[in-house]
Parts: structure tokens; C-alpha cells; sequence
């Protein structure tokens, strides 16, 4: 079975409100979603969430980048992860959240053709209720008091902070909810590397009080050989994410003993062939997340997140902050943060079809 044609569809939906991180902020999930077909008539989908901030990638590059791929994709073999991964990597340097849009939809494929649910054909074995924490944008302290109060009435389990503020201004943003949202509700940090070195070990030392559960990329990820002395300076567990891509990464990381934990997204990984590739790679803890993929990007997170006991934190909020659903399928929200994972073959997952039409912005490799 090989890659018959791709149809690429570059899609701009608005945020219900800004998603404002301390790299900046987002007003639009700006995403590529794409379409493989094989030549046993199977269909499957990925999708692509670049940041320009972080991957260096946006919507139109990415768009450039899967013409580019995708004519190297052409009559390849579906079921061969690690041959498209190196074809990938050896026609393109980085682009990973484009290259993760292709290896999704070529998983999807092979798993339907397995007649298997996507985490069954990756190796999980039970499927299980995931909860997702809710994330809080960087902004005043009263803006994110006001919206940690609504994550928490919305039942939650776990609020997520964004910082990069100031050392001295995020102390007191987390002491603010912490006093409103009560000390039982746990709290995730993510300062996007936005604390210099010293301004990290004065903000974590700070936080100590709270109900922290971790934090994520305090420093800049060129630095990231200074994080055994910030993790040796905190009781708070530090999570790499911006520094960790692929499994040499994982590696580095862990030979130094820099964090307690790992973040992995596939947008960021390249896809779900290198993400498995992190967990063999390191016995730490780990996370799921992503950027401001949509249901059907967090559909293949969460067929991921159930491939492996060590992934015990699920960050799937994002497609909850979409003005407009165009996805079909896919995973399911409940109360409390609760996430379901489709069993049908594959994915489980599609662009609606009405973001499929003709006259909508669309590229056909063939």
C-alpha cells in the first residue's frame, strides 16, 4: 500500500479570546490540516499547528513545505515509519510541525488497515478516561484571577498559568490565584522561557508555597545546560518542553539530570513515530500537549497519551478555545476536563466536509 495523493487545507479560525503566552499573544488558530490517500482507497488525516515563535514555521511556510514534501511522499510505502521519517528529515531540516501533519495521516491509514483504534496500533492496550488541565492566559493579575475562577468552577482538575512576566510580577499573579481558586486546586507553570536564569531561580523560589505541580521551559531552551543548577536551586519539578524535540534531546537532557519531567507534542516531535521514540528514550515522567491544534491534532495526542503508563499529565485544552469546531469525530469532552478517545479504526477523526469544499483555499498533490 503507498501514498496515492495529498490535499493540503490551510485553515484560519479565530480564538474565542487571545491565547497570550509570553512569547506573545494568538488570536487565531492558524493550522494545516492534511489529507493522505493510498492506493487501497484509505483515507487518513493529520494536522499541523506551527508557531512562529517556537518551530519558526507559519501557516504559509508550512503550506510551501508540504508541496515540497509531499512530491517526495508519492508511491511511498504507508506502513514504513522510519523510512518516511528519514526521507523527511533528509529532504528538509526541521519544518516538524508540517512533517508531523503527514506522519498522523499515514499512521491513521495504517491503523485502519489494522482494523485497530490508533493507540492499540502504537502499542496501548487500554483505553481510559484522560482529564485535561485548562490553561490561563499571561495577562494582569486580575484578568487571570478572573479566568483561573472560571476554570476552576468549570471543574478542572488542574489550572494551567502562564508566566514570563517578571519574577517579582508572577510570584505575586500566582499568589493571587492561589488565594482565589483555594491551595487544594493544583496548579502548572509555564513561563515559555521567559525568566532569564536568575529570574527563574527567584520565581520558583518564590512559588515553593503553592500547590505547583510543575513548570514548564523557565529558561531560554539555548541555555538548557543550566537547568540542573535551576533544578537543584527549586523543590518545584522542572519540565523541559521548547528543549526538547526528539529523542537525542530526551537524551542530552536526562544524562544531566536538567528537569524531572518532559513535554511532548507531535507538532513540536515531528510526528508520532519520534514522540514514541522520546518515551523509549527516557524513564522520566511525561506529558502530552500541544500548540493550538484542533480536536483532530489532540485526537492523535490522546490515541498517544494511552500508549504509556509514564505519560500521567494531558494537556488538551486548545480546541476548547475555538470560536467554530471543523472537526468530525475525534475525541469528546465531559465535565471536569474529561477527554474520550474514539475506538474506531484509525484516528477517528476528519476535517467536516464543509471545509472541504472546492471553493475553499486547497493544494492537490498528486
Amino acid at each position: 500500500m503507498t501514498v496515492r495523493d495529498i490535499t493540503l487545507f490551510p485553515i484560519r479560525i479565530p480564538l474565542t479570546e487571545p491565547f497570550v503566552i509570553s512569547l506573545g499573544p494568538f488570536t487565531h488558530a492558524e493550522n494545516l490540516f492534511v489529507r493522505i490517500r493510498s492506493s487501497d482507497g484509505l483515507e487518513g488525516w493529520g494536522e499541523a499547528s506551527p508557531f512562529p515563535t517556537i518551530h519558526g514555521e507559519t501557516l504559509d511556510g508550512a503550506v510551501a513545505m508540504a508541496r515540497y514534501l509531499g512530491k517526495r511522499l508519492i508511491g511511498s510505502p504507508v506502513i514504513d515509519a522510519p523510512a518516511y521519517t528519514a526521507l523527511f528529515n533528509r529532504a528538509l531540516h526541521g519544518n516538524f510541525a508540517v512533517k508531523s501533519a503527514f506522519d498522523i495521516a499515514l499512521h491513521d491509514i495504517a491503523a485502519q488497515q489494522a482494523g485497530l483504534p490508533l493507540y492499540r496500533y502504537l502499542g496501548g492496550t487500554e483505553n481510559h478516561t484522560l482529564y485535561t488541565d485548562y490553561t490561563v492566559s499571561l495577562g494582569t493579575p486580575e484578568a487571570m484571577v478572573a479566568a483561573a475562577r472560571t476554570v476552576a468552577r468549570r471543574g478542572f482538575p488542574v489550572i494551567k498559568v502562564k508566566l514570563g512576566g517578571g519574577a517579582e510580577a508572577d510570584i505575586e499573579r500566582i499568589a493571587a490565584i492561589s488565594a482565589a481558586v483555594g491551595a487544594d486546586v493544583p496548579l502548572r507553570i509555564d513561563a515559555n522561557q521567559g525568566w532569564t536564569f536568575e529570574e527563574a531561580k527567584r520565581a520558583l523560589r518564590g512559588m515553593e508555597r503553592f500547590n505547583i505541580q510543575h513548570c514548564e521551559a523557565p529558561i531560554n531552551r539555548y541555555d538548557w545546560t543550566r537547568l540542573p543548577e535551576l533544578r537543584r536551586s527549586t523543590t518545584i519539578p522542572l519540565m523541559a518542553d521548547e528543549s526538547c524535540w526528539n529523542e537525542q534531546d530526551a537524551r542530552r537532557l536526562t544524562e544531566i539530570d536538567a528537569v524531572d519531567r518532559i513535554n511532548i507534542k507531535l507538532s513540536k516531535s515531528g510526528g508520532l513515530y519520534t514522540a514514541g521514540r522520546i518515551v523509549d528514550t527516557t524513564t522520566l515522567p511525561l506529558q502530552v500537549g500541544g500548540f493550538l491544534e484542533s480536536r483532530l491534532g489532540f485526537s492523535a495526542a490522546a490515541h498517544f497519551a494511552l500508549t504509556s503508563d509514564r505519560i500521567a499529565f494531558y494537556d488538551f485544552d486548545t480546541p476548547l478555545m475555538f470560536s467554530e469546531d471543523p472537526v468530525e469525530g475525534g475525541i469528546t469532552y465531559g465535565p471536569g476536563g474529561a477527554v474520550s478517545v474514539p475506538e474506531t479504526p484509525g484516528l477517528g477523526a476528519r476535517l467536516r466536509p464543509e471545509y472541504q469544499l472546492p471553493s475553499l483555499p486547497q493544494t492537490i498533490i498528486a
